[in-house]
């Protein structure tokens, strides 16, 4: 049996609890949250800028790594707030002048493994059953995405995949697409009817 590599919505809202509780509780719900919500890879969430954001239009510049795709994403209500906590937060952190998004306390951009850190810490804290870490939260929003039957070339998109068929690892386990499969069937051409 292969082992997890994504976790669920609600794995993630229970890190993001534990995250609420932390010492540097703004930035780091804001990452995890936009981590997930916008499946980024960790490389691609360390390198976000503040110049990515534009607050007037609600939009973020997702700039995609591994010969993906880059995109413009809309930021999302359930995102806003915790956005702007860290933006005021973000002022009086070390560098508060520089264009990173995600500072370190020590100054300059987040790093990857600082990130790993922190989402390890928070899985362990909040009893997630597998050891969290940065990639399995951009699975887990492919996972979500396909969960709440959006379709498969929408999720792409989104992601930023130029093949499909690392897509379809989303979809194709996905009982959900098959719900509505027999939804046209009217009463007078039951298949299967009882006997």
């Amino acid at each position: 049996m292969h082992k997890r590599k994504h976790l669920t919505h609600h794995e993630v809202e229970q890190i993001l609890g534990v995250a609420d509780q932390g010492i540097h509780f703004e930035r780091d719900y804001c990452l995890i949250q936009m981590c997930f919500l916008h499946g980024l890879r960790v490389s691609e969430l360390c390198g976000l800028r503040l110049s990515d954001i534009d607050l007037g239009s609600q939009s973020l510049y997702v700039r995609r790594l591994k010969n993906s795709l880059s995109t413009q994403h809309p930021l999302f209500d359930q995102e806003l707030p915790a956005l702007l906590r860290w933006l005021q937060a973000r002022k009086r952190w070390r560098e508060a002048d520089s264009d990173w998004l995600f500072l370190s306390q020590k100054g300059g951009p987040l790093s990857r493994y600082q990130v790993r850190l922190l989402l390890k810490r928070y899985g362990e804290l909040a009893g997630v059953s597998i050891a969290a870490h940065p990639h399995m939260l951009r699975h887990g929003c492919g996972y979500a995405l396909a969960n709440l039957g959006r379709d498969t070339r929408l999720i792409q998109d989104y992601l930023g995949h130029r093949n499909i068929r690392n897509t379809v690892i989303y979809t194709a386990t996905n009982t959900r697409r098959f719900q509505e499969v027999w939804g046209n069937v009217t009463e007078n051409h039951t298949i299967c009817a009882r006997l």
